[in-house]
């Protein structure tokens, strides 16, 4: 099976950007530590401070489910509920 990239973008309210930064950044570490992370890595617009991209590698789309369902995520939307404008997601595969 290919290896799988994640690209998150999630927007946070004007006026929640420092949790919705705070709860991401408690992510990083736990999930780099999952099986089949190969990157995970956070990132935060240089002119829009609310917009954050998670880029991320996985060695397969099963192993990236798994985190998916894992507790701290939910425990991130528990703690971001209402503080998220906007939140998309694209499952892309690398062809060069």
């Amino acid at each position: 099976m290919a290896q799988l990239t994640i690209v998150a973008n999630i927007v946070a309210n004007e006026d929640k950007i420092e949790l919705v930064k705070a709860e991401l950044i408690k992510l990083i570490d736990i999930t780099r530590a999952e099986d089949g992370c190969i990157n995970y890595d956070l990132h935060q617009d240089n002119t829009n401070p609310a917009h954050f991209m998670f880029y991320e590698n996985w060695e397969t789309r099963e192993l990236w489910q798994t985190h998916m369902g894992n507790t701290h995520l939910a425990e991130y939307m528990a703690a971001t509920e209402g503080a998220v404008t906007s939140f998309t997601l694209n499952e892309m595969t690398k062809i060069g």
